[in-house]
């Protein structure tokens, strides 16, 4: 079964914890898929992740741009894996894919203070259970480190 991680963003905002998230996957050697709920959002995290930090580079590209393939980083608003990838990142809402069992983690990362995300993640908590899949909750502590919760 597909590995389901849950990150619940309390204090702080998808632009500071994606890019840390995507360079851990890199470091492991896993090709990630980033599915957004908009091509604007998409447009919007591509130019983030090239200017985030300045000592540090995320290969990526987008689905809509060349060789979507060929990117061990693709940012998409569709469902779709053209980059072959094995980790799947869910924001904004974006819901699970159909084919679940081609990932070897799903990553939804959703805000706290967005009560429709809140109830968005819990409604799809409970069909990662009921679906048999192994589901984490996580939560950043006091000094930011993320905590598994359940």
């Amino acid at each position: 079964m597909t590995e389901i991680r849950f990150y619940h963003l309390l204090e702080q905002r998808l632009e500071r914890v994606l890019p840390q998230l995507l360079e851990v996957s890199l470091q492991r050697g896993w090709r990630v898929v980033v599915q957004a709920a908009s091509e604007e959002r998409v447009e919007a995290l591509d130019a983030h992740l090239w200017t985030y930090r300045d000592d540090s580079f995320l290969p990526h590209g987008t689905s809509r741009g060349p060789d979507p393939a060929e990117q061990p980083i693709l940012l998409t608003a569709d469902s779709g894996n053209a980059n072959n990838a094995t980790v799947r990142f869910l924001i904004d809402g974006a819901a699970f894919p159909d084919d679940m069992s081609q990932y070897e983690r799903l990553v939804l990362i959703f805000d706290g203070t967005d009560d429709d995300l809140v109830a968005r993640a819990r409604e799809q908590w409970l069909q990662a259970k009921a679906q048999g899949h192994d589901a984490s909750y996580w939560q950043p502590d006091d000094s930011g480190r993320w905590v598994q919760k359940a």
